[in-house]
């Protein structure tokens, strides 16, 4: 069987520099995403033209857009990139740029060319579960997105704030403080399992 061997991280997006090339309908849903996961991601965009939608959400966001042709200079001082534009010629383009400079990047819908993917995510207050397939399937990691949104809680976010508090007073070192957790935790996959 193929194994997914991306590894999963969540980054700190309000305190990276983040470009996305193009204003198209891609465009847009890559912001979109971005932006209900990280309200406060400092974005930029670079394209010849933006859909209404994209020029309406980019001002709601303080989103920076640049009515322009994409230019490697556009890089500078980026930590991430996504490259959304129908020319296939600039998306690998922005690729080659962005591997150069080792900056991450995502052409989006063109796996080969893409340092990271954004896949499906469920944010229950301070929970969030991200979903990816590998880049393989953006319809299934959307329908688990789904399947997650309603078998989690939505009280989960109380019972992590709790947990919080209760680790805060529990005696012992680091492997006595994860074994009295695990205890205390357990109950939760056994009840789902009955």
């Amino acid at each position: 069987m193929e194994r997914n061997e991306l590894y999963p991280i969540f980054l700190k997006v309000s305190n990276l520099k983040i470009l996305i090339v193009g204003g198209g309908n891609v465009a847009l849903e890559k912001l979109t995403f971005l932006l209900k996961s990280s309200p406060n991601a400092q974005v930029e965009m670079v394209s010849p033209m933006f859909r209404e939608e994209t020029v309406q959400l980019a001002q709601t966001a303080q989103v920076v857009m640049h009515k322009e042709y994409y230019d490697p200079s556009y890089l500078e001082g980026k930590h991430m990139v996504v490259a959304t534009t129908d020319n296939v010629a600039v998306n690998e383009q922005v690729y080659h740029d962005c591997r150069e400079r080792s900056i991450l990047v995502n052409v989006a819908d063109n796996p080969p060319f893409c340092d990271f993917y954004m896949g499906g995510i469920v944010t229950k207050g301070n929970v969030k579960v991200a979903i990816s397939t590998n880049g393989k399937s953006p319809t299934t990691a959307k329908r688990l997105r789904q399947f997650f949104e309603d078998v989690i809680p939505e009280n989960i976010d109380d019972l992590v704030k709790n947990l919080n508090e209760f680790r805060k007073t529990i005696k012992g070192d680091f492997e006595e403080k994860v074994e009295t957790l695990n205890e205390f935790t357990k109950g939760l996959v056994e009840k789902k399992n009955k």
